[in-house]
């Protein structure tokens, strides 16, 4: 009998607690591990955008406790939000952000479509092998990948993409040090981060098109494009939509790869939101300020998921129609 088993009929023998209050009871723990792990640091976090919080002022109260009433910092209302949007520095880094999610799930999209429609063919040798190796990077620690990502783009003429523009007659090209061959690198290490999963929806989205479909549109002279387009495409539309919008949100929230790389460089031209308002908060000591932009960024985040689930019509499951 498992645990949970064994304590609700502890409970069950209790005169005063009727079924109702049993299952609250059981539900409690659970409750308060969520609130101290999760929707506590987000109330303090709201908390903290209010105030003009930074090393000096917030660690300066008396008691061991002090930091959580926020030690000596100031309410300051809205003033953090107001300095944050009229920032050039931020609108920067949300347009940067923008197109970098646009950009990459584009990238991945295309590339993992490509890879699903290989090892579910026929004529493909090895699918199963092929396969294995392709969630190969969702087995490997992620700081581990986007650092060997950073040597094969390093500026350096030992940098692997340098040196394959060597063998092809170009010169070397300075990635790290530069706006947009950074910008790239990030897109490519993201698809590399990211294929896996998106390889697994859509292959399983094409393992469940029936196969009539593809016998009669042969019959009637469609080729392969022909085929993918008015058959493939619209029958995985949806699954591929729904890994999209996952994936974009995650891009959303990228940090490691600008930061591993050039910490969002050159000169701060590509700080993603994320490392926009970590470096505000941790390298500038502006934590209210950097509290708020943390909390802008959730909430474009929440407004993209919301918006896309209700326009793409999943809230109803992928494989409804």
């Amino acid at each position: 009998m498992s645990t949970v088993s064994r304590l609700s009929r502890r409970l069950g023998r209790v005169p005063f607690l009727d079924q109702r209050d049993r299952s609250l009871l059981l539900v409690l723990p659970g409750l308060f591990i969520f609130s101290a792990f999760m929707l506590f640091p987000v109330v303090y976090l709201v908390g903290i955008s209010f105030t003009n919080a930074a090393p000096a002022n917030l660690f300066a109260g008396e008691g061991a406790f002090s930091v959580l009433t926020f030690g000596e910092a100031t309410f300051v209302g809205l003033r953090n939000y107001a300095d944050v949007l009229a920032d050039p520095e931020f609108w920067n880094s949300f347009g940067v952000t923008w197109l970098f999610v646009f950009t990459s799930v584009l990238m991945k999209i295309s590339l993992s479509i490509g890879v699903a429609l290989v090892v579910t063919n026929d004529r493909v040798r090895g699918r199963r092998l092929m396969r294995s190796f392709i969630i190969l990077p969702m087995g490997l620690p992620a700081i581990f990948t986007i650092t060997v990502w950073r040597g094969i783009f390093s500026s350096a003429e030992f940098g692997l993409v340098n040196q394959v523009l060597d063998l092809l007659g170009s010169g070397s090209v300075a990635w790290l040090s530069t706006r947009w061959p950074a910008f790239f690198a990030y897109n490519v290490t993201e698809m590399w981060l990211a294929y896996p999963f998106m390889v697994i929806i859509t292959v399983s989205a094409l393992q469940d098109v029936p196969e009539e479909l593809h016998e009669a549109a042969t019959v009637d002279g469609a080729g392969f494009i022909a085929r993918f387009f008015h058959v493939t495409l619209p029958a995985i539309k949806r699954p591929v939509l729904f890994a999209s919008i996952l994936t974009a949100a995650a891009s959303f929230q990228q940090f490691l790869i600008p930061f591993v790389f050039n910490q969002g460089g050159p000169a701060r031209a590509n700080e993603l939101i994320v490392v926009y308002g970590y470096r505000e908060a941790l390298s500038f000591s502006q934590y209210g300020r950097g509290a708020a932009i943390s909390l802008i960024a959730v909430v474009f985040i929440g407004a993209f998921m919301w918006i896309n689930v209700k326009k793409g019509k999943l809230a109803d499951g992928v494989g409804d129609e």
